[in-house]
């Protein structure tokens, strides 16, 4: 029943993502005017705005003007409705889950704008940042800390790994190869994952979507001859990887080698 429950949320969740989503890029506001055809700029009518059953219903189409509803629209009410339940079944009504999966619901919309626009909005990784440093002073735990100090600590220096890294990295690809190589966006987000998943979840986040990046990549190459994909998607799901893999992955490893309070 609560997996339920779980779901249901996730999926109304789901459907505000989406209006973000197509919003934020623009500069629009993602409460006013309320949700409208973008085709024919009728207003969506409640029973038409209902997640995953109305898009059945209207047969992926608008009502007033036939107008075809993007696949994204069930797509991410389905994902979030996942995430929710995922996170229910793993972290519990907890704290920490809440932080996690609002984090990771601000990861997905991240990626579906720099997928669509290549860019990474900064109304939503720079509040993502101030809110990743004081959750981690106010609940250390975060990190798997007992002192506020620490785990605050283990936040910020996760912001400078992450924000400097790839700042020193873009800045040196930049001057060899006379472009831009990483936007400041990239640059902004692993800086916000930083502060969420402090300094481990950084260098693990680095690490694992390097791999993803340069995996797809090279099939994108050998298919079709382009790779050129924005980085901000690989980045989320290294940082995905780590809520649910990493963090046992690196304690274990940490534990084996020795390094205690990592």
């Amino acid at each position: 029943m609560y997996y339920l429950v779980a779901a249901i949320l996730g999926a109304i969740v789901g459907s505000f993502l989406n209006v973000c989503i197509l919003r934020i890029p623009k500069g629009e506001s993602v409460v006013f005017p309320a949700s409208h055809c973008p085709a024919c700029q009728k207003p969506i009518a409640p029973l038409d705005n209902i997640p995953l059953i109305s898009f059945l219903m209207l047969k992926g189409r608008c009502r007033y003007c036939s107008a075809k509803i993007s696949w994204q629209y069930p797509l991410l009410e389905i994902l979030a409705a996942c995430f929710f339940v995922l996170f229910y079944h793993f972290f519990g009504i907890t704290v920490k889950g809440v932080l996690y999966l609002l984090f990771s619901l601000a990861l997905l919309v991240e990626t579906f704008i720099d997928l669509k626009h290549q860019i990474i909005p900064d109304v939503i990784t720079l509040p993502g940042i101030a809110i990743g440093l004081i959750a981690s002073a106010f609940f250390p735990a975060l990190h798997g800390e007992t002192l506020a100090w620490m785990g605050f600590l283990k936040s910020l220096i996760g912001v400078l790994i992450g924000g400097g890294f790839f700042y020193v990295t873009g800045t040196l690809a930049e001057w060899i190869l006379k472009k831009e190589a990483l936007g400041g966006g990239d640059v902004k987000l692993l800086a916000m994952i930083g502060a969420l998943l402090g300094w481990p979840g950084v260098v693990w986040t680095i690490f694992t979507s390097s791999l993803i990046g340069s995996a797809v990549g090279l099939y994108l190459r050998i298919k079709s001859g382009d790779e050129r994909i924005p980085f901000g998607p690989y980045l989320a799901a290294g940082a995905f990887l780590y809520l649910f893999f990493g963090e046992r992955i690196v304690l274990w490893y940490a534990h084996s080698a020795g390094i205690y309070g990592y």
